[in-house]
């Protein structure tokens, strides 16, 4: 007698689970809107220095606290999401979220004044600090795991897409309207986004009695604003004498940084922590962490890096920058839900691994940029780099705070955020001052001005290229978080 074929095993892609509710489906289609707006909105500002310089009658050094504040802000509330998405309710969090951004949008632009326009986007990033993280953490509550990683593509789309479309959005404002425009259009879109969330969101989440520690709460500013504002200031301490030199408020964050996670280790014993801090015991966790935070680096580089080239070395107009530029972050958008099926399907593992080869490889081309480099060559390479990046950020992320136990999903998500804005800071810090230093250099040695520069960003291409080998070897650490546990952190 025959015996029985043996059944082959099933992934927990062949095993739906639940079918998500309508209510959570609009509710994350709501927060992806959101989200999108408000992080477009913290990139376009760069592209838009030199005519709010000229209209506002501002230095440089002044009109780039346009920038810095916003990341001062988000650095700042970004580590107490953890503590607010559990006090208070999804509609809550979203409706005071967006109103802050709406709010800060409308006083941006009718801003009199340079001070008024700060206050402003100060307000905007209130705003933006907090969707972010509750967009995530609504995902990993409520999404089944076995399709985490489709809806994960769509955060990713907002993660790296936004950014990179922002100079894109405001070189073409620029080019036809005034800077107030840059505003005025997302208006609507906000006032729409709140309209439908007060009238569409309901409650979600049952809010939790957290103590609030205001220590812990200072301890958190002082450190993320320090560090992020130390970070920020190298590059423009690389070009000109600094009034604070940077090592001091990095020193400061450092030391505050110290004193917050033994607070942490300490509350968290009572499930009182501001930002619990035991997501670090998980190793997928740590290596995904890890990887994002290098990913961002480069992203953040490489976009604050490739227009100083386009437009110093190769002459290219903002608006043509942005157009360099912009189909390297459609690409991410239009792969993201692709690799976000692939992940649910595969794991993270065969797509970490190739993206990061991918990035590297691409981060290598830009080694070779220089002042006869073809337009389409510098295209090309972005393209690469976006989607290497493109098959990092979702599997990375998902496996990431796949791996928690649902408790610390909303501090998981927390920490994820706040490395990222410290990884952006540091990327953008790491390239500006490599490069700044190595077109010095060139200078005293009798260069041209556009062949110094091009060849300091040479270097800093290639400092860029070491770390993305280390990304590579860290890719064949990442894995799919156990099954049994997915299966039971699908569960709301």
């Amino acid at each position: 007698m025959d015996e029985p074929p043996a059944e082959t095993p099933r992934t927990p892609a062949d095993r739906p689970g639940p079918e998500i509710p309508r209510r959570i489906k609009l509710v994350i289609g709501l927060l992806l809107a959101a989200s999108f707006v408000m992080i477009l909105n913290e990139t376009v500002m760069s592209v838009a220095i030199p005519k709010l310089m000229t209209e506002l009658s501002v230095t440089a050094a002044t009109a780039q606290w346009l920038t810095t504040a916003f990341m001062l802000t988000m650095a700042v509330v970004i580590p107490t999401t953890g503590l607010i998405l559990q006090r208070f309710t999804t509609r809550a969090v979203f409706i005071g979220a967006m109103s802050l951004f709406s709010g800060g949008t409308l006083l941006a632009a009718i801003a009199p004044v340079f001070g008024f326009l700060v206050a402003a986007r100060v307000i905007q990033a209130g705003g933006t600090a907090v969707m972010l993280p509750l967009l995530i953490t609504t995902v990993l509550t409520f999404v089944p795991a076995d399709r985490r990683g489709r809806t994960m593509g769509l955060i990713t789309i907002v993660i790296s897409v936004a950014p990179a479309v922002g100079p894109t959005f405001s070189g073409f404002i620029l080019s036809v309207l005034g800077w107030r425009w840059m505003f005025l259009s997302v208006l609507p879109i906000a006032m729409l986004s709140l309209a439908l969330g007060a009238g569409l969101v309901k409650n979600i989440t049952e809010p939790k009695s957290v103590k609030f520690d205001l220590p812990s709460v200072l301890l958190s500013a002082v450190t993320f604003g320090c560090l992020i504002y130390g970070l920020s200031s190298i590059g423009e301490a690389a070009e000109s004498d600094a009034t604070v030199p940077p090592g001091l408020p990095i020193a400061i964050g450092a030391a505050a940084l110290v004193l917050f996670v033994r607070r942490q280790i300490v509350l968290q014993r009572g499930d009182a922590a501001l930002m619990d801090l035991r997501p670090f015991r998980d190793r997928a966790f740590v290596v995904g962490t890890v990887m994002l935070v290098i990913s961002m680096g480069a992203l953040f580089g490489t976009l604050i890096l490739l227009p100083i080239y386009l437009q110093n070395v190769l002459g290219l107009t903002t608006l043509e920058t942005g157009l360099v530029l912009l189909p390297g972050g459609l690409a991410m958008g239009l792969i993201a839900p692709l690799i976000g099926w692939l992940f649910d399907r595969f794991g993270p593992r065969p797509l970490v691994i190739p993206g990061s080869m991918v990035a590297a490889g691409a981060l290598g081309l830009m080694n070779l940029l220089d002042q006869t480099s073809a337009t389409e060559f510098a295209l090309g390479a972005n393209l690469m780099l976006m989607i290497g990046l493109g098959l990092l950020m979702t599997p990375l992320m998902t496996s990431a705070l796949g791996s928690l136990r649902p408790e610390l999903y909303a501090h998981g998500s927390a920490i994820v955020n706040t490395l990222q804005q410290l990884a952006g800071a540091a990327g953008t810090a790491l390239f500006i001052t490599v490069m700044t230093t190595g077109t010095a250099a060139n200078l005293e040695a009798g260069m041209e001005p556009a062949a110094a520069q091009s060849g300091g960003i040479h270097v800093a291409f290639r400092c860029g290229t070491a770390l993305a080998l280390v990304a590579v070897a860290a890719s064949f650490l990442v894995k799919r978080p156990p099954e049994s546990a997915a299966e039971a952190m699908s569960a709301p």
